[in-house]
């Protein structure tokens, strides 16, 4: 599995010539190192008494994130899977119709799952998002830069994210289905794009 490989054999994986390991699952590892980075913040100030008032919203965040980098970790191999499936389909014998129109369901069933991947992919990185905003804003000013950190880094997860959902939207034939996804990944871009502005600036004037 890719996420059980050492940080340098990933790196070196995604350097080679072979399509996978590719964007889609190094916006997911991407996805949970914000994550994980959401969990230090939170550990770094839970149980601290100059942070009792919120304490149990503290405490949320990191159960919440813990959540998220598992999930997250599981699709850094379930998009390089995903692909597999979608090279697997047009490896099917075409030579008869009934061949010709089960290759076809097949491959159209394998791309609907390439472009929903990574748009689960994109939603949970704007779940990390929102606890981001919430380590930043009421967690240990010492780690303000880490907490700023995962906003960054989960922001950009997530648009890589959408850019798998929309270069596999182009081959999927069912319009409303193209159409709905298209719809939902642009409200997940829309909301993650004001929380990420909102996010950093509060980083940059603290910072500041």
């Amino acid at each position: 599995m890719l996420i059980d490989l050492e940080c340098n054999e990933y790196i070196e994986k995604l350097a080679s010539g072979t399509p996978t390991p590719g964007g889609g699952s190094a916006s997911a590892l991407v996805g949970a190192l914000a994550s994980a980075l959401v969990n230090m913040v939170a550990n770094l100030t839970v149980g601290k008494e100059e942070f009792q008032e919120d304490e149990e919203e503290i405490r949320e965040a990191l159960k919440s994130a813990k959540k998220l980098h598992l999930s997250l970790q599981e699709y850094v191999d379930g998009d390089a899977e995903a692909f597999n499936k979608v090279m697997d389909s047009f490896r099917l014998p075409k030579d008869t119709e009934k061949e010709k129109k089960l290759r076809s369901e097949t491959i159209q069933n394998a791309m609907v799952g390439a472009a929903d991947l990574p748009l689960q992919v994109a939603g949970c990185c704007l779940d990390v998002l929102k606890l981001a905003e919430v380590v930043v804003e009421k967690g240990n000013p010492n780690a303000l830069s880490d907490g700023g950190v995962a906003a960054l880094l989960a922001f950009a997860a997530l648009r890589g994210a959408l850019y798998n959902v929309d270069i596999n939207l182009g081959s999927i034939k069912d319009e409303e289905l193209v159409a709905k996804l298209r719809e939902k990944g642009e409200e997940v871009l829309d909301e993650a794009a004001s929380l990420h502005d909102r996010v950093t600036k509060t980083v940059e004037d603290r910072l500041a």
